[in-house]
């Protein structure tokens, strides 16, 4: 093998990078084969390549049978995956239209239905020991999922009641007047 020019290798390099999956090793192995007779450690040296990416690449190349890659098996699992059982027991705690079942409602401190108050239910009237459940955070992802939204158990209040559609507009046109102000005074550089 004569030498590669530096010119050559990054020309060879970005091409690889820009290649994914069988056809990057494809081309990985073609490229080893012509320069460096098959050679995976002297491709790993001169191109950064891992071997056992150049082995898998000639081995596709010479048998035609091209590997699948497995990358939705990868990461981590949903909590419902790992724990099947646990949606069924938050669905349980709820009825049809989303709202907390009256034999629940003692458990609750304050009334709302918060990841924490149904991490607590599971844990009190399911067996569920603390350590097997996921965090609060986690069961609040759950839950929005699921599309239960944290709420007060009892009535709507009198203020969202009797909130007019022209009252909440005038309340989300004061929100956008004064986020307006703050992104001014982050643009002159001034305090919060």
């Amino acid at each position: 093998m004569s030498e590669i020019s530096e010119e050559v290798k990054a020309i060879i390099k970005k091409t690889a990078k820009k290649l994914t999956g069988s056809q990057r090793r494809e081309f990985i192995a073609e490229i080893t084969n012509e320069l460096f007779g098959g050679s995976a450690r002297k491709a790993e040296r001169e191109f950064g390549w891992g071997r056992e990416t150049v082995h898998k690449g000639i081995r596709e190349l010479a048998t035609g049978i091209e590997c699948l890659d497995n990358y939705s098996a990868r990461g981590k699992k949903k909590t419902e995956e790992k724990i099947p059982q646990l949606i069924a027991d938050i669905q349980s705690l709820f009825d049809e239209d989303g709202q907390l079942l009256p034999d629940f409602k003692p458990d609750l401190p304050h009334g709302k239905i918060t990841a924490r108050a149904v991490r607590r239910l599971l844990v009190k009237r399911f067996g569920y020991r603390d350590d097997q459940l996921p965090s609060e955070n986690t069961i609040g992802n759950i839950l929005t999922r699921l599309g239960y939204r944290p709420a007060s158990l009892g009535v709507p209040s009198s203020q969202d009641a009797a909130a007019s559609p022209a009252a909440k507009k005038a309340v989300a046109k004061g929100r956008e007047e004064k986020l307006l102000r703050l992104v001014g005074k982050a643009q002159r550089g001034g305090p919060f």
